[in-house]
């Protein structure tokens, strides 16, 4: 049993006219860095609750609890979460779901997180909460890629991480639909395959010492995991057989 309780809205961040935060405050149980929840409201008619899954942004040392959320055109909750205002009230699950969490990450050299849009939202939630499960990894590269830059909303807490970090984390900025001096161009799955990413980042990726964990667009996932199975050997990471690839796919 995985009950409803009540979250108090503390703010809304609006970043973009479809990218938002919410902040929330709710005795929910302790979860772990990378994993997700879900949030609710009730339709107009008040019987049927419009649930979503969402990931959380925040450490779990930290109690107020930010999720990162992008506002579908006619979506059902995403637009009703965007109106709502400090004090209102939101459904949340008691317990948060999901293994996208470095327990279930083996031992490697390098270890590389690519996310798309709000996708970014575990990694961060990963990397501010830190630890023994962190220091494992000589190298860790995190990878966000969007379609302009005013969607890198979440680049200066990426900035305060890298410094946190002391040089053992690399960061990387993609834009696919216009250029910015400080990110690269184009489409993860055309960047890994003509190997700009590596190049940039002065790092490879190869069955020996990487692990990889996608993170967004279901496109993305796919595309960037069949062609490091076809071209570097590379496969998915299961429980009861250890792979190079751990996959989450946002929607």
């Amino acid at each position: 049993m995985n009950p409803w309780i009540n979250a108090k809205v503390l703010k809304i961040k609006k970043w973009t006219k479809n990218l938002f935060s919410i902040f929330l405050k709710a005795p929910i149980s302790t979860f772990q860095a990378g994993q997700f929840t879900k949030l609710a409201l009730y339709e107009n008619n008040q019987t049927k609750k419009i649930q979503r899954a969402y990931s959380f942004v925040n450490a779990p040392s930290n109690q107020n609890l930010e999720i990162y959320i992008v506002r579908i055109p006619n979506g059902k909750l995403s637009n009703l979460l965007y109106t709502l205002q400090s004090g209102d009230n939101v459904f949340i699950k008691q317990n948060a779901f999901g293994f996208f969490i470095l327990k279930e990450i083996p031992d490697c050299e390098t270890l590389w997180m690519f996310a798309t849009g709000t996708a970014i939202g575990p990694y961060c939630s990963i990397l501010q909460e830190g630890g023994k499960d962190i220091e494992r990894f000589k190298n860790i590269v995190l990878i966000h890629a969007v379609r302009y830059k005013n969607e890198l909303t979440y680049l200066p807490l990426m900035k305060q991480l890298y410094l946190k970090y002391n040089r053992k984390l690399k960061i990387q900025t993609i834009i696919s639909r216009e250029k910015d001096n400080d990110s690269l161009l184009g489409r993860i799955p055309f960047l890994l395959k003509n190997k700009i990413i590596e190049n940039t980042i002065g790092l490879e990726i190869n069955q020996k010492n990487t692990h990889i964990m996608l993170c967004g667009n279901p496109s993305m996932v796919k595309e960037t995991y069949l062609l490091l199975n076809k071209e570097r050997n590379m496969t998915k990471h299961l429980r009861k057989k250890h792979g190079h690839i751990t996959m989450e796919n946002y929607w």
